[in-house]
């Protein structure tokens, strides 16, 4: 349960929303998903590809299918806003040991595309890490223990490793309720990970009082590693608010600015949240209402950066913003 009410919060006006939003939604998939989200975007061999998370369910009775039937769908995309959404799925996991994987997020580094990505087992959530060059074959490299997830990958090695911030959700080690922070680890060859560190707490975010974590995986400009994370806070006065019989969240989305050589290290941080639910599609409607999810993040030669969100966990939208109003939100506040 949370210690205090965080109460209204607005989004930054640097932020803006695609007038055509939602850029895609369930009936634009045509296998019959009841909800289309958390995907994965970025720019590779020359076009926009988009992995996105498939659920199911009935929306007219506000039920979700059992956790099986989710899976992973593709879009291809010429300009980043109109998506041609291939006619299957392309990624379902599921063994006698693995029920589901779902939220990819998607980091290009040289010629290949990694997927990160969370899988649910009959022995605990994990985190892990694929490879493909064709989105129809997925090779795995590495999975985490329990209980881990919201990984993502920087985009080059920095000093020699490979970088990634996760999320782990140690319930015993916070005093038995959601305190969930957002870690650092390195790995020589993506396959063996360690060396982690703390990087942002719940207690240093003044608007969240459950979680944060990574949102987009981070793009590389001249003052350092421009950051996107979630932040969670809870109010138990918000009972039903979507399809959950009890839905009592909400996620924002913060920014942040990682020195380019050491990212465990925080140049700036916005004060306040970069963007927040306010627009219908993102507080009604929805399976869970008052959520915004970042998952990708592209920075255009222009200067615009494309921000990719699902909106309550429900559809998958698309903001705006110019990279140099990001880096100076950041950098309002300087980390000394």
């Amino acid at each position: 349960m949370s210690d205090f009410i965080i109460g209204s919060l607005f989004s930054s006006p640097v932020i803006t929303r695609h007038s055509g939003n939602p850029i895609l939604s369930p009936g634009d998939v045509p296998y019959g998903p009841a909800m289309v989200f958390n995907a994965g975007v970025a720019k590779f061999k020359g076009r926009y590809v988009m992995v996105f998370r498939n659920d199911y369910g009935d929306v007219r009775q506000g039920k979700v299918a059992p956790h099986h039937t989710t899976n992973l769908g593709l879009a291809f995309s010429d300009d980043g806003i109109t998506w041609e959404v291939q006619p299957q799925p392309c990624w379902s996991w599921h063994d006698e040991e693995v029920i589901r994987v779902y939220d990819p997020r998607l980091t290009v580094i040289g010629e290949q595309c990694y997927i990160c990505f969370a899988v649910d087992t009959k022995h605990g959530l994990r985190g892990g890490i694929a490879v493909t060059e064709d989105f129809s074959s997925f090779e795995v490299l590495s999975l985490s223990l329990p209980d881990n997830r919201n990984m993502v990958l920087f985009p080059e090695k920095i000093r020699g490793k490979y970088m990634r911030l996760e999320r782990p959700m140690p319930v015993y080690s916070r005093n038995g309720k959601d305190r969930f922070d957002m870690w650092m680890s390195d790995s020589p060859d993506l396959k063996y990970w360690g060396n982690s560190k703390l990087l942002l707490t719940v207690e240093d975010v003044a608007y969240a009082n459950d979680k944060v974590g990574p949102g987009a995986p981070p793009i590389k400009t001249d003052k350092g590693w421009l950051t996107l994370f979630h932040a969670v806070d809870l109010d138990p006065s918000r009972g039903k608010n979507g399809w959950e019989d009890s839905w009592k969240k909400r996620y924002t989305a913060g920014i942040m600015l990682l020195d380019l050589a050491d990212p465990s290290r925080i140049i700036g941080r916005a004060e306040s949240p970069l963007f927040v639910p306010e627009a219908p599609y993102e507080i009604s409607g929805g399976f869970r209402n008052d959520v915004i999810f970042p998952g990708g993040m592209i920075l255009e030669d222009s200067g615009e950066v494309k921000i990719y969100y699902g909106a309550a966990d429900t559809v998958e939208c698309l903001a705006t913003a110019h990279v140099e109003d990001l880096l100076r939100l950041c950098l309002e506040r300087a980390v000394k």
